[in-house]
């Protein structure tokens, strides 16, 4: 057989990741917000795009009508899907969803009938001298702010008010201060004695317990200024460690106290702010707003039942246009370079409405083929919730698993029983003793209940829960029951007798 160079002509067939494609596949995965931020950044670079006026912005009116939507129980039905779509692919409510929002009364706050005046002068606001400072808004003060006015007001030398500036700097969100005394004074080249006098004094600031090095000294500061700090509950602040493994015995030897007396010091630390500058400087958790709408359709008489109905949340997705008008104009008298832009632009404007479109209709698709299977979640709670995979879902759509996966992450639906991830629906499948399946989601929801309804002399093990699943059908391992207790963040039950066994 002779070596050498030849040439060969063959015909293959590959899938080429083209950036429509792969731009596709991104919008399909992302969330409401990436999506508005990308639509965002492709109205700045495309001349050929613009938003739909028509089409209300992003804000509180979509929370006030998911509230107003939910706020009956579910009947029971089938989920119905809409079966029109905006050109970007956002779907619109009906119009009894649009209808004027009850704000509730305002008579309190003003009255346009009456000439009532107060800080602003009349009501309709003619004779108002107030300066534009006024009329702003007022931000509340900083954690760091009111430190530094309770420093101000209580060191009057430039010394101290230089090293407790100094200490104000190194303190943490929560409001510790790991740092050493000696650390101090060494950077600013001053006795240890008196930093350690002006963090003592600081600690009594507001809120009580900051600057501290740690949690014990934290507590004990807050006990201190309400005069409970004695030998006692200091020796329980000196072991803390034996509170943490709820070891109720050791900590009545070690304090000196019997069980009523441990309860009540328990109690008190329990009524202490272990991080007391946390709740000051925290930013507001943002607002979910969900992807999907689902709520109850009216029931008709043609209908056997009520049914579910899905709608894509109009707030999510802004509405994009192409200008085919602005493009027809733009190519005349053009250049060649001009016209090949315009080309591409006006090619990826399209593609870009396509793939909204397409989004829109795959979210919808995968939601009401999961709330059709979930049905019973809705009606009765989470221990109706059934095993459901991805391929389940794949198969009853005709799409593949991939696809699946990337609409459920990142979306969410507006449900009776509150908002949840699409993926939260997706658990494994238990078996059961007669053939059939059950949720691991809601074998951990029953385990939850299991120990809640505990009483402090009859606390389950995970071998006496494992025998209780058994016999309501559920063939489950004692590791898996120790697992998901695990996850549940349940101790054991040797650790819940201990803090049962002392009451708090």
């Amino acid at each position: 057989m002779a070596i050498g160079p030849r040439l060969d002509l063959r015909q293959t067939q590959s899938l080429v990741m083209t950036p429509q494609l792969r731009q596709a596949i991104k919008l399909l995965q992302s969330s409401n917000l990436e999506v508005s931020a990308f639509i965002e950044e492709e109205l700045e670079r495309n001349p050929l795009l613009e938003r739909d006026e028509g089409s209300p912005e992003p804000g509180a009116e979509a929370q006030q009508r998911v509230r107003d939507n939910f706020g009956d129980a579910p009947a029971p039905g089938t989920p119905a899907q809409p079966d029109s779509y905006e050109s970007s692919g956002a779907a619109t409510l009906p119009p009894e969803a649009e209808a004027p929002l009850d704000i509730g009364d305002w008579s309190n706050v003003y009255d346009a009938t009456t000439e009532g005046t107060g800080r602003g002068g009349r009501a309709d606001f003619a004779d108002d001298d107030r300066g534009i400072d006024e009329l702003a808004a007022e931000r509340p003060r900083s954690l760091r702010e009111e430190l530094a006015e309770q420093i101000r007001l209580t060191f009057p030398g430039h010394g101290d008010r230089m090293i407790a500036a100094q200490l104000l700097a190194q303190v943490d969100a929560a409001g510790r201060l790991p740092v050493e005394n000696e650390e101090i004074a060494a950077a600013l080249a001053c006795d240890v004695s008196r930093v350690a006098a002006i963090r003592a004094r600081m600690q009594r600031f507001e809120p009580v317990g900051m600057f501290c090095r740690n949690l014990a000294e934290c507590l004990a500061v807050q006990l201190a200024e309400k005069n409970r700090l004695d030998p006692a509950i200091q020796a329980l602040l000196d072991n803390l460690e034996m509170l943490a493994r709820r070891d109720m015995r050791g900590l009545m030897r070690v304090c000196g106290v019997d069980a009523e007396d441990l309860a009540d010091m328990i109690a008190e630390l329990k009524r202490l702010d272990p991080k007391p500058g946390a709740g000051f400087d925290a930013e507001p958790a943002p607002a979910l707003v969900p992807d999907v709408l689902m709520r109850r359709a009216p029931i008709t008489p043609e209908a056997d039942g009520p049914e579910w109905m899905l709608e894509l949340n109009p707030e999510t997705l802004p509405r994009v246009l192409v200008n085919r008008g602005f493009h027809a104009r733009a190519q005349v008298g053009a250049t060649r370079e001009a016209r090949a832009f315009l080309a591409e632009q006006y090619q990826s404007a399209n593609w870009l409405v396509k793939s909204l479109e397409q989004r829109a209709q795959t979210i919808l698709k995968v939601s009401a083929e999961i709330v059709r299977r979930q049905d019973g979640f809705f009606h009765h709670g989470v221990s109706h919730l059934r095993p459901l995979i991805l391929r389940d879902v794949a198969e009853a759509v005709e799409m593949h698993e991939s696809t699946v996966s990337r609409v459920t992450a990142n979306k969410y639906i507006a449900t009776p029983r509150g908002n949840f991830e699409l993926k939260y629906f997706f658990t494994t499948a238990i078996g059961g003793t007669g053939g059939e399946t059950f949720s691991a989601e809601a074998i951990r929801h029953r385990i939850r209940g299991m120990v809640d309804a505990e009483s402090a002399s009859d606390i389950l093990s995970d071998d006496a829960i494992v025998a209780m699943l058994k016999r309501e059908g559920v063939d489950i391992a004692r590791r898996t029951v120790a697992k998901y207790r695990e996850a549940l963040h349940i101790p054991s039950s040797v650790q819940r007798k201990r803090e049962k066994a002392v009451p708090a």
